[in-house]
């Protein structure tokens, strides 16, 4: 699989932005064409999953209807209308020798996905990696063994109607993890490593991959009520990023909430969340939500919790400092906001705050490639290299120096 995807890399490194776009525009009618057969492969996927015991947050993920369906072919026509950064320089200039020097934008290579329970993410990467002229190698997890499996025949069957090699996309097909170990090892012919999933997987990749990995997915998203903030409009914005989709890795695990509005703000967002969530508190905060119908005590490793659920952890603090200070020792690298009318508390939080993507006054679930006009993406990293927060198509290129001059030795 490796030495195709390198071939399949090579003729797809040469492609023209409208054969790429040609495939993605089949990718995109022929998941609608085939509903109800990925459908009906999905609901496998979903009755053995319930039979596993999988939670609802991990169904949720695994989870297609039609409007997800179709909402992920609309995001696959969505990237055909975004520019090709295939080919396209970043910067030039002219030497005092007189040669032209620039950085031009070329495809990674070969892009090996490893996730879970998330059928989309198997179009969002051949998508992305198609466009940026990349051949990709998935691994999906088990829970999505029949979905997927239908997803990669429309995909391998729009390559060849837009005549591309087919292993420009591939699929392990089979569960067993050593064959991810074995993945993990083939630096000769993979170029990135993109694992999408819990910190176990990304840990796992981190320690035993020769190829470079992109960590990203997994980390606590907080929101910091500041004593300046407008309470009512805040309230909606907490609870838009609690439960608005909370299996999502953008969703709030942790409020924290300034001292000084805590007596009147935890009592409104107990009566608002009351009937949807299950509160997490330490002492201060649970004494003052006696309202709260669903709550417990914080235990340890509580505010570490990627819930992932409708659970939410609540923590007063003293002021902008000591919520920076929680932040940072409790893995803020994902999504994380401030809510406040103070300029200086909002710029010492972005400026401190160590996350891939950073908001005032504005919901966490924003964190997404779509919502970012990025198209799909194919991880959000949080690391900082290379790349942060949603990747899109310029972060699936790397660049090469190119220069031309006019018969032009070195002296």
């Amino acid at each position: 699989m490796g030495k195709a995807a390198k071939d399949a890399a090579f003729q797809l490194a040469t492609a023209s932005t409208a054969q790429k776009n040609q495939a993605l525009a089949i990718i995109a009618d022929e998941l609608e064409a085939n509903s109800a057969t990925i459908l009906a492969a999905n609901a496998k996927d979903i009755e053995l999953g319930r039979e596993a015991g999988l939670t609802d947050a991990l169904l949720d993920r695994l989870l297609l209807n039609e409007e997800r369906l179709t909402g992920i072919a609309n995001d696959v026509r969505n990237v055909i209308s975004l520019n090709d950064p295939v080919g396209s320089e970043i910067d030039s200039k002219v030497l005092e020798n007189g040669m032209s020097l620039s950085r031009r934008r070329v495809p990674l290579g070969v892009v090996g996905v490893i996730y879970e329970a998330r059928p989309n993410v198997t179009i969002d990467i051949a998508a992305l990696c198609l466009k940026t002229g990349n051949a990709s190698i998935l691994r999906g997890g088990k829970e999505t063994f029949f979905s997927n499996m239908e997803l990669v025949k429309v995909i391998q069957s729009a390559l060849a109607k837009a005549d591309l090699p087919a292993a420009s996309v591939q699929y392990i097909e089979k569960p067993d993890r050593e064959l991810v170990s074995q993945l993990l090892k083939l630096d000769d012919y993979v170029d990135m490593i993109i694992p999408r999933g819990g910190a176990g997987l990304h840990k796992m990749c981190k320690e035993n991959s020769t190829i470079p990995v992109i960590i990203g997915g997994f980390g606590i998203s907080h929101i910091f009520v500041d004593e300046s903030a407008n309470l009512a409009k805040s309230l909606d914005v907490v609870e838009n990023s609690k439960v608005q989709r909370p299996s999502a890795c953008n969703s709030l695990d942790t409020l924290l909430v300034h001292e000084r509005i805590a007596a009147e703000f935890l009592p409104m967002l107990a009566e608002r969340l009351n009937d949807k969530v299950t509160f997490v508190a330490e002492p201060k905060a649970k004494a003052l939500m006696s309202n709260a119908t669903q709550i417990r005590d914080a235990a340890e490793g509580d505010f570490d919790t990627e819930w992932l659920s409708y659970t939410l952890g609540v923590k007063v603090v003293a002021d902008v400092k000591e919520a920076i200070d929680h932040m940072r020792v409790h893995n803020a690298s994902h999504s994380d906001a401030i809510m406040t009318n103070s300029l200086e508390n909002s710029e010492l939080f972005i400026n401190s705050a160590g996350s891939a993507a950073v908001y005032v006054n504005a919901s966490t679930r924003f964190t997404d490639g779509a919502q970012f006009g990025l198209g799909a993406e194919v991880a959000v990293s949080t690391q900082k290299l290379h790349a942060r927060g949603p990747m899109g198509l310029e972060e699936l290129t790397s660049y090469k120096w190119v220069g031309k001059a006019n018969y032009l030795p070195r002296s």
